[in-house]
């Protein structure tokens, strides 16, 4: 499984050396990386239907408990035969939908790399490698949605996407930690081993739990998080496509069926995935009735089906947890089938404006045909296996333990106005009169109207014959969520009774709603006029308000003077750490334990308050260059007076090389300026004695304090014998304390590569002056 994720990093990795190749012809070959994977992972359904569950363990990061361990069963089966099903389909409608595009490449390698991020997220069994591939959707998606990056839009949408999911991601981490801290592991599958009320009676239960809601509500745009995906409609068509119908939306339903069995079945789990799915699901099926846009149709209705997986993972039964297996199906083979039709006609017609579209079947009629057989299994119709999702949906919400009338009246509302937004984006386009400026449209390639008509036939066929996923998947997953799975029969006919009779009622009145309800502009600008108070505007007058205080606090006390910073930074730390010491210090000193001060320490420190005065007050910079140096040469001594060479080398190494560099850029400084009047310099010299007092009583305190020498004895025994270093001041920097030098190591490279930016960056005129 490990090859089967880093596959797609490698394709990505060989465009870059032959991405021409796929440019041209040859375009349609790079379907075969995900066909392969999608036939790998077929090849598993046996061992998963014998109840095995497949693990992978390859050591990451043992000392932090993080390992890139890949799990198989029911539950990451189903998505991986989605991510690499859909995939190939999205893969081969590219290599025409992109034709001649001169970033083709680049195209396919951020297809690529988002593939096997969303594998590496459905296989990973540590929370730790969940939360890498987690943020790898966030960063490849957002190279996709602004993959026009020509396009204001497409760069606002991508950058708005990367804040919310980027948000989840912080949301995320902070809950694996949390719950690795509950559990004392990382590991899911050990987890799942647990006594579930050891973690539920924590006191972070709670924390851990909302952490991972805010990561799922994020990802799949739940009500208020949903705005981003309506904005990522900006993208190509083979990006909303894969995306929004059966990847990364899904990422975060995905994660609430990962954790239902280890953190569900509690009224904050349960009530929270309730309210907040019913919020989205009626919110933004509502919504869909205002748009003109094809993909604006299909982004809210996507949203809409996602808080009705939201709403099923809450209601926490066998039977709702069937229906949400069977809904990502159906909801992936109808949804991305209507984008594909989407983007053929916006493709060829060059409008998407449902207000103009029309009579297309007569032009486009395996498009229509395809088209029509989605909308049909959107809307939940028979025989499509949209009718046997609704079905079983209704049936779970009838039996739901809570408030059952309230929840079947909001998912009845919300089926009618899904059927209403299926055929507005599947038959309205194909149905009336062809208009004049649309009958020179041409059939576009096989490569584009083929795949859509697959997916039409596979919604027509797993509806007809329901068996064929019933034992293979179904039950394999709701299996994985802890259900009783032995209690599934699927079967596109129940029986004339009471959930066949709301399908009716459903059918007949979304039907009629379909027909007096006509997309129009009059209603989108009737809607647009209560932006003001979304979500979305609320967001943006947040990030307004964040923003000017940033710009305030940046002009006072970041405004470009150096003396500045350091004032602002020393000013800080002299407050915390002295009121501190004033509330919680003893000040006694132990003067048998300081050392007597001989002729050499006393000439040292002599020449170092000189060199110090000398530094203060000359008006040469050169000079004060020279004064730094012998202050520190001076340390230096010291440090070989207290048996400190290492140290003393240390010192001389950084010294020397300080002075070096300054003097190799003094002269391309400004001259020597006074900018400093008297008021500076005393307000500077005060500050620079209440530092230099607050550490020098801190380090007299430290050395009052009982000395423990248990940590030291450890580097000192353990110091060869484990990390095979004579010299313990190293082995701690880089075994022992490895982590923290690593990060040093990282922080000092960016910075590095800031300033290497900064010196490279030449501004023209006009820029300088603004």
């Amino acid at each position: 499984m490990l090859t089967a994720v880093l596959l797609g990093f490698l394709f990505a990795l060989i465009l870059i050396f032959a991405g021409k190749f796929f440019k041209g012809k040859f375009a349609v070959l790079s379907s075969l990386i995900p066909l392969s994977l999608f036939i790998y992972f077929l090849s598993f359904i046996p061992k998963v239907l014998e109840g095995k569950v497949i693990r992978e363990v390859y050591n990451w990061v043992p000392s932090f408990g993080a390992s890139l361990t890949f799990t198989l069963d029911g539950l990451s089966l189903l998505f991986c035969l989605m991510i690499t099903g859909i995939g190939s389909i999205v893969f081969i409608y590219t290599s025409s939908y992109l034709h001649g595009h001169k970033y083709l490449d680049r195209f396919y390698g951020y297809l690529s790399v988002f593939m096997a991020a969303m594998l590496g997220l459905v296989l990973s069994d540590n929370l730790i490698s969940i939360f890498m591939f987690w943020e790898l959707t966030s960063i490849s998606s957002f190279f996709l949605i602004g993959f026009n990056n020509t396009e204001e839009g497409s760069r606002k949408s991508a950058l708005i996407a990367l804040g919310i999911t980027g948000l989840g991601g912080m949301f995320l981490l902070v809950g694996a930690m949390t719950l690795g801290n509950i559990t004392g592991t990382y590991s899911i599958s050990e987890m799942l081993t647990m006594p579930t009320e050891a973690i539920k009676g924590s006191e972070f239960y709670s924390l851990a739990v909302l952490m991972f809601f805010g990561a799922a509500f994020t990802k799949s745009a739940q009500f208020p998080f949903h705005f981003w995906l309506p904005g990522a409609m900006k993208a190509p068509t083979p990006v909303s496509t894969y995306l929004h119908s059966a990847t990364m939306v899904k990422a975060g339903i995905y994660l609430m069926m990962r954790f239902t069995p280890i953190l569900g079945d509690e009224p904050l789990w349960n009530n929270t995935l309730i309210i907040v799915g019913a919020i989205t699901m009626l919110y933004s099926a509502f919504h869909s009735l205002f748009r003109t846009d094809l993909k604006g149709v299909l982004a809210y209705s996507t949203i809409s089906a996602l808080g009705i997986l939201m709403f099923l993972i809450g209601l926490g039964t066998t039977e709702a947890f069937t229906a949400a297996a069977v809904f990502i199906i159906v909801h992936a083979l109808y949804k991305a089938t209507l984008f594909l039709t989407t983007g053929i006609i916006d493709h060829q017609t060059g409008t998407r404006n449902i207000t103009q579209l029309g009579g297309l079947m007569k032009v486009l009629m395996p498009v229509g045909i395809a088209a029509i057989i989605a909308g049909i299994s959107s809307a939940g119709i028979p025989p499509t296996i949209g009718f046997l999702g609704k079905e079983l949906t209704y049936e779970a919400t009838m039996h739901a333990p809570i408030i059952a009338t309230i929840l079947i009246v909001s998912i009845i509302i919300t089926k009618i106005l899904l059927l209403w937004a299926g055929f507005v984006a599947g038959i309205s386009p194909f149905r009336g009169k062809l208009p004049d400026t649309f009958k020179d449209a041409k059939m576009p390639s096989p490569l584009m109207w083929f795949p859509p008509l697959i997916l039409a036939v596979l919604s027509l066929l797993f509806g007809l014959m329901p068996g064929l996923i019933q034992d293979s998947l179904i039950k394999p997953l709701v299996k994985a969520m802890g259900g009783a799975s032995e209690e599934i029969h699927l079967a596109l006919w129940h029986g004339f009774n009471t959930i066949f009779i709301l399908s009716l009622v459903t059918i007949t009145v979304g039907t009629l709603l379909y027909f007096i309800i006509k997309p129009s502009v009059k209603l989108e600008t009737a809607i647009g006029k209560l932006e003001f108070i979304s979500p979305k505007s609320i967001m943006h007058a947040f990030n307004r308000g964040f923003v000017a205080v940033s710009s305030f606090w940046t002009r006072t006390f970041q405004n470009g003077y150096l003396r500045n910073y350091v004032f602002v930074i020393i000013f800080f730390l002299v407050c915390m750490v002295a009121s501190t010491m004033i509330t919680s210090t003893e000040f006694r000193i132990d003067f048998n334990k300081l050392s007597n001060i001989g002729f050499y320490e006393l000439v040292v420190c002599v020449i170092m308050s000189v060199a110090i005065l000398y530094t203060v007050f000359t008006k040469s910079r050169l000079s004060a260059v020279v004064g730094m140096g012998v202050i520190g040469l001076s340390f230096c001594l010291i440090f070989v007076f207290y048996s400190a060479p290492d140290l003393a080398m240390t010192q001389f190494s950084i010294d020397t090389l300080t002075v070096i560099l300054f003097v190799l850029v003094l002269y391309r400084l400004p001259r020597y300026l006074k900018i400093q009047d008297r008021k500076m310099k005393i307000r500077d010299g005060i500050l620079a004695l209440l530092f230099g007092s607050t550490i020098g009583i801190l380090a007299l305190e430290v050395l009052a304090e009982p000395v423990n020498s248990e940590i030291g004895d450890f580097y000192a025994e353990n110091s060869y014998i484990m990390a095979h270093g004579k010299n313990v001041v190293n082995v701690i920097l880089v075994d022992f304390r490895g982590a923290d030098t690593m990060i040093e190591i990282s922080v000092l490279t960016i910075a590095a590569i800031g300033v290497f930016g900064l010196l490279k960056l030449r501004l023209k005129r006009t820029d300088r002056v603004q």
